[in-house]
């Protein structure tokens, strides 16, 4: 299985512009032929270009380096030389990138609408020695070098940006609501842990979206690294709003709001103080209805609701409350 690469290091470089040329025109039966070197080719730039179907930065861990092509030197007769193919680096949706040295954030997707970025731009190339002839120097003996190549070192890092993030212990129901409400079709199976990875679905209600997140699983010590550990921690954190999943056909349903909080408590406190709603799933198991209503008695504080995706007469409902939530924290 391939891991979830969130962050990476990369260097970069553009490519260095090519030399004009020295060259004078030589053809029979014309005794003073002119300066005629061509220019040099321009060098690569360094592109960066959002990928949709990405969703790790795994494809980065296997390639380092990323380096345009150099710009041929230019030719006699003003033969301009070939132009230096620019590099790209292809990233998921919501990737900032950061200057390794510094820190500082030099382009971040998430808040950038356009899907491409010109990071490094490639080396002009010289001119050759027919631009500087004139009355006084007919023959000059000289071209311009190329414009050097730029270098870089950076962190390229995912960000995933969404309105509310799925919270719950493995097997909660978390990927089947996300594709019961959403476009996305992420694994799902009666075991824990199918999802590997955060994946992401867009909820329309009314003329407006909120972007859900599914997270892998949470265990007891998640905030440790037990599990698939705190990197997917990390992604709950920049979301804007947070789902609380509790599987009612669980003897320990009761005990898993505390398990939860706990784990985000301590890997960060903030993360508790994100709007939040908390839902029953699986409540088809739950006959009589007793266990969601117990759940309600336990967490007087929260909004509880219940939801099945055999039944789903409850999703309707659950869309509302999730654009609310949502809304709430635009307003916050």
């Amino acid at each position: 299985m391939e891991g979830f690469v969130d962050e990476t290091t990369i260097e970069v470089s553009s490519g260095r512009g090519g030399a004009g040329c020295v060259s004078f025109r030589r053809e029979k039966f014309v005794p003073f032929g002119g300066p005629d070197g061509g220019d040099g080719g321009r060098g690569g730039d360094v592109v960066f270009q959002v990928k949709e179907n990405l969703k790790t930065l795994a494809h980065l861990r296997m390639r380092r380096v990323f380096k345009a092509q150099n710009g041929l030197p230019g030719g006699g007769s003003k033969m301009h030389g070939k132009d230096g193919e620019s590099a790209y680096v292809y990233v998921p949706p919501g990737t900032i990138v950061r200057d390794k040295a510094t820190g500082e954030v030099l382009h971040d997707f998430s808040s950038d609408t356009s899907p491409q970025w010109v990071y490094l731009t490639g080396g002009r190339g010289g001119q050759g020695n027919w631009h500087f002839r004139s009355s006084k120097h007919q023959a000059p003996r000289y071209a311009q070098p190329g414009m050097p190549a730029q270098e870089s070192q950076i962190v390229v890092e995912l960000n995933m940006i969404a309105d509310l993030g799925f919270v719950g212990l493995p097997n909660a129901g978390k990927s089947t609501l996300l594709t019961l409400l959403t476009n996305a079709t992420p694994k799902v199976a009666p075991y824990p842990f199918t999802t590997k990875i955060p994946n992401l679905g867009v909820m329309r209600v009314y003329d407006q979206d909120v972007i859900l997140a599914d997270i892998p699983g949470i265990i007891e010590g998640a905030s440790r690294g037990l599990g698939l550990g705190i990197q997917f921690l990390k992604h709950i954190s920049r979301t804007k709003g947070l789902v609380f999943l509790i599987d009612l056909s669980e003897e320990t349903y009761l005990e898993t709001f505390s398990t939860l909080t706990l784990e985000l408590q301590e890997f960060s406190p903030e993360l508790l103080d994100k709007p939040r709603v908390v839902l029953g799933s699986k409540v088809d198991l739950d006959e009589d209805g007793s266990r969601l209503e117990a759940l309600r008695q336990a967490l007087p504080q929260e909004t509880v609701l219940g939801v099945s995706s055999f039944h789903r007469d409850e999703l309707d409902d659950i869309r509302r409350e999730f654009l609310r939530l949502a809304e709430k924290e635009m307003i916050l």
